[in-house]
């Protein structure tokens, strides 16, 4: 019997073979970073299998510390700053995800936006929330339509502002976790995607940390690794999208690191790290500890990643 898989809209439906779904592979892009200098690589994966990064291509600036939102189509890169950190930028690039090739401007965020500002999005919108413009912390979020290019626009605010935000979404909600105000904060903010509005508090992260980024299916959100001021972590939280409360521990790691995160429908990936190649898995809808699932093509700290099977799409 054939394997066949449709497309309705954006979104991939499965075709039942015998008694199996099959579900499209997802690929995965892991952008930017520091290995002591800026790098501007994009590596990708193929989530359903295990191995090495390919590369993909190049920023059209090198940065770390960006932020990263995708559609089915596209990937998209905000925000960042240099190696030294002394110059932060407002720079939106985007990818299409199936090809491989350098990344071209899209246009600009409604300011400097670096030091890990969250990104999310749903099939057609993307979110930037948080970070830092370089003489202050920022409590807004940014909002593009994916599929066209130009400049961002405000959405609303966090409920506090903060800078290392974690970010993931369902097909309707958009989340933010974690972050540093002076604190380590466990604040987990959530808005509605397709509308604007400020967050509203989700709940909180078992532990305060920022750079923890995060990655779902479409019905659970996971924060991955971290940084807690004098060490980072491995701890893996989990939550419930659609409902409201505290985080729940999902399990560890493999390397206690901040990272990039990506998800397809069944697994969350992290990559990178401070001189770190590694790339982890998790399969979302258990919980468990982290395996080993290969390297990037060089190491590196504060990468973005995004997929063409997130679980806002």
């Amino acid at each position: 019997m054939p394997i066949i898989s449709l497309k309705s809209g954006t979104k991939s439906r499965s075709l039942l073979v015998g008694n199996a779904a099959y579900v499209p592979a997802t690929r995965a892009l892991f952008a930017g970073g520091s290995d002591g200098s800026i790098v501007n690589v994009i590596d990708y994966i193929n989530i359903s299998s295990t191995g090495n990064a390919t590369d993909f291509g190049d920023l059209s600036v090198g940065r770390f510390d960006l932020a990263s939102c995708s559609s089915s189509t596209r990937g998209i890169f905000a925000g960042g700053e240099n190696a030294n950190q002394s110059a932060l930028y407002n720079v939106i690039d985007y990818v299409t995800i199936a090809t491989t090739g350098n990344a071209t401007d899209f246009g600009d965020t409604t300011g400097n936006r670096g030091y890990q500002p969250g990104g999310c999005s749903s099939s057609t919108r993307g979110l930037f929330g948080g970070g830092y413009t370089g003489s202050s912390l920022i409590v807004g979020i940014d909002y593009i339509t994916i599929d066209t290019t130009g400049n961002a626009t405000n959405f609303g605010d966090l409920t506090q502002s903060r800078r290392g935000v974690g970010g993931c979404a369902s097909t309707t909600r958009g989340i933010f976790g974690g972050g540093y105000n002076g604190a380590y904060v466990t604040t987990i903010d959530y808005v509605t995607i397709a509308s604007t509005g400020n967050a509203t508090s989700f709940g909180a992260l078992t532990v305060g940390r920022y750079n923890a980024p995060g990655a779902s299916n479409s019905t659970r959100g996971l924060f991955m690794g971290g940084d807690t001021g004098p060490s980072t972590t491995n701890t893996i939280d989990y939550i419930t999208i659609a409902s409201t409360g505290n985080a729940t521990d999902f399990g560890d790691l493999t390397v206690a690191r901040g990272a990039a995160a990506a998800a397809s429908p069944f697994r969350a990936v992290s990559a990178g790290g401070y001189i770190i190649n590694v790339i982890d898995y998790v399969t979302i809808n258990t919980t468990g500890n982290a395996t080993d699932f290969g390297d990037l093509t060089a190491s590196r700290h504060l990468p973005a990643g995004c997929s063409d099977g997130h679980g806002g799409l």
